[in-house]
């Protein structure tokens, strides 16, 4: 009987630990966010522990990773928000190397858990939340009115926007979750088609699973770069209600 493509999504609890009756276990999940965590960390810590006028290629990596991320939030929120720049640069490069690391064959790639993804998701939108009332108060309630609607049309409006809004953190979550999801999914059936069909036509999955294999290094990039992305744009308008703020000018 051949194995389901999705047997590498489930999680068996390697150590079972139970918290006032919360499920704490330690699974394979767990274990490979330890490990994106600590690689992350020595390789960030060496970059910049050695640093030299004449950079070398982890030094420049590293440089070229701050500089790319620093752009973004400029780009997005302005000087101001610099002051997020750790939380965006954790995101950025969390999300790089548990993709990354989930491309060795027998890793687990821990953006492929939706309880992970949605919990980065909810916390930034939760955050843009806190900083839109706390820097405009009740003003910031505007957002569910866009500029310039008549006002026969804001009743209507309100609710369309409020859904809009909810589907923000869900949109963020499921587009991350998806796609590392959708690319391991792929590249176990090709696989298996590739065991499978022997010499004669194993050469052809194989061939496309090579394919796979490199355009998933690239959306390991891509993606990490959209979460980021759009983490600094939900920021950036909770900072300058975009639209409002041009409007009443």
């Amino acid at each position: 009987m051949e194995e389901s493509p999705l047997h590498q999504f489930e999680l068996q609890n390697w150590i079972p630990i139970s918290l006032g009756g919360l499920d704490i276990s330690i699974n394979k999940a767990v274990v490979f966010m330890w490990i994106v965590v600590l690689v992350a960390a020595v390789l960030m810590v060496m970059a910049g522990s050695a640093r030299k006028l004449v950079p070398g290629k982890l030094q420049s990596l590293a440089e070229m990773m701050v500089d790319f991320i620093r752009s973004m939030i400029l780009d997005t929120m302005g000087k101001e928000g610099m002051r997020f720049f750790p939380l965006v640069a954790t995101l950025f490069v969390f999300i790089l190397f548990s993709n990354l690391i989930g491309l060795i064959p027998g890793s687990y790639t821990v953006t492929s858990q939706i309880i992970v993804t949605a919990v980065f998701s909810f916390v930034v939108y939760g955050l843009s939340l806190v900083i839109g009332f706390m820097l405009h108060g009740a003003k910031f309630l505007g957002i569910l009115v866009p500029p310039g609607t008549p006002g026969w049309l804001v009743p209507l409006m309100i609710p369309i926007e409020i859904i809009s809004q909810v589907a923000r953190p869900v949109s963020l979550a499921v587009r991350l979750f998806a796609n590392m999801t959708a690319g391991h999914v792929m590249l176990a059936v090709l696989f298996s088609l590739t065991i499978g069909g022997g010499l004669l036509v194993g050469w052809l999955p194989f061939a496309f699973t090579v394919a796979i294999y490199g355009l998933e290094f690239g959306i390991a990039f891509i993606q990490a770069y959209i979460f980021s992305i759009l983490t600094c744009v939900y920021l950036g308008d909770a900072f300058h209600l975009h639209g409002h703020d041009e409007h009443a000018h």
